[in-house]
């Protein structure tokens, strides 16, 4: 299987995520350098982390027009799977490929933390190396991760059980004060209907490598190689 991660100029999370496929999965891996427009090598494209052309405009904004993007959004469309991760969930937004957008955070201010995620469920190829309702840790660091729809589009995902995350209490409950941004119905990450494309503000490669001393993040990537191998076995 065939990882590829795309670099934007303002990248910064880029070599970070690749290190998880690649030297802890021990699967080929590729940078992607923005401007490439050939894509169809590639079994999962990474949209990853940092400040994609420096997030003028807004986060996301100018990176959608890449080469490497529309190429990743023919690539989804092909049911290729696709992972974006802090400013790449930003860009998946403005690309069109998942509803909703990124906005500042509650507060106004750059969080920088480990918070609690609940895992919504487990029929995904992206969860299910973990348990329904599952609470696990993972990193944050943004300033623009408050996920806003409006709530017809909030009741599509929740009704079409599109939320794979939300933070959570250590025990498990969505609570406010839980909420380290103000995303409504505590998201942290949402999945397209089809369910090759997700997005979310936590970073699961910063919890992946056990010299970090956290490997919930790596589950994530362990149940999409599964997924991966089932299909090619099914081909």
């Amino acid at each position: 299987m065939k990882f590829g991660v795309i670099v934007f100029p303002g990248s910064n999370c880029d070599r970070d995520v690749a290190m998880v496929p690649r030297d802890l999965l021990q699967q080929p891996t590729r940078l992607v350098w923005h401007e490439e427009s050939d894509l169809s090598d590639l079994d999962v494209i990474i949209v990853p982390g940092g400040f994609s052309y420096g997030d003028y405009l807004r986060c996301g904004a100018i990176a959608r027009f890449s080469p490497a993007m529309k190429a990743t959004v023919q690539q989804a469309e092909q049911g290729k799977f696709v992972l974006g991760i802090c400013n790449g969930f930003q860009v998946l937004t403005e690309a069109g490929l998942l509803p909703g957008a990124l906005m500042r955070n509650r507060g106004l201010h750059f969080v920088c933390d480990r918070v609690s995620l609940r895992v919504e469920r487990t029929n995904s190829p992206w969860t299910q190396e973990y348990q329904t309702g599952q609470v696990i840790t993972l990193p944050i660091a943004h300033g623009e991760g408050c996920y806003y729809a409006d709530a017809d589009t909030l009741k599509s995902l929740e009704d079409n059980q599109q939320v794979l995350f939300r933070y959570c209490t250590p025990t498990g409950d969505p609570t406010d004060t839980a909420n380290p941004n103000g995303s409504l119905n505590n998201i942290a990450g949402i999945c397209n209907r089809k369910g090759n494309v997700l997005g979310m503000m936590p970073h699961p490669e910063r919890a992946s490598d056990p010299a970090l001393g956290n490997t919930d993040g790596i589950h994530l990537f362990k149940g999409l190689l599964t997924a991966l191998v089932g299909a090619s076995n099914g081909k």
